[in-house]
């Protein structure tokens, strides 16, 4: 659909510019698209906290809410991270909470030595509550099968 709108738009542009060519004065056009409005972090936080919280969240909604949570200029806080845990554990996916504690250490980028340790504290009791091991109690943050590199033999 959006294609087809496309190709009619950009071939009226092209018609109106042609058109234009011999006239004096120029036609322009702007389209502004809404995107809704702004929410403040504590609403973001509460959106999907209350989202991980719902219990008829099912395995397909979860991963939509943790894709849409990476895909933002954001560490999660503490307590989201603690309510997808225990959704992920109603959903008796324990995959999901490794993958997701994986998604969550690599938001901390270049901030990680500080930001890591931090969130680890703060989820530490529901980890041991839901017997959540991390990745690095599962021996995810080395590689299993690394070659050394041949730069670095001699």
């Amino acid at each position: 659909m959006f294609r087809s709108i496309a190709q009619r738009l950009g071939a009226t542009a092209t018609t109106v510019v042609r058109s234009n060519i011999q006239r004096t004065t120029p036609v322009v056009c702007t389209v502004r698209h809404g995107h809704g409005k702004k929410e403040t972090d504590e609403e973001v936080d509460a959106r999907y906290e209350a989202l991980f919280n719902n219990p008829e969240l099912d395995g397909w909604m979860f991963r939509k809410a943790c894709n849409d949570l990476q895909g933002m200029d954001m560490v999660p806080e503490p307590r989201i991270i603690v309510s997808a845990l225990k959704a992920a554990r109603r959903l008796n996916d324990y995959s999901l909470t490794t993958r997701y504690l994986e998604a969550v250490k690599a938001k901390c980028g270049n901030r990680l030595d500080v930001i890591w340790p931090y969130i680890l504290q703060e989820i530490r009791p529901t980890l041991d509550e839901l017997g959540i091991s991390t990745p690095e109690e599962l021996g995810f943050d080395k590689p299993e099968l690394a070659v050394e590199d041949v730069q670095d033999i001699h």
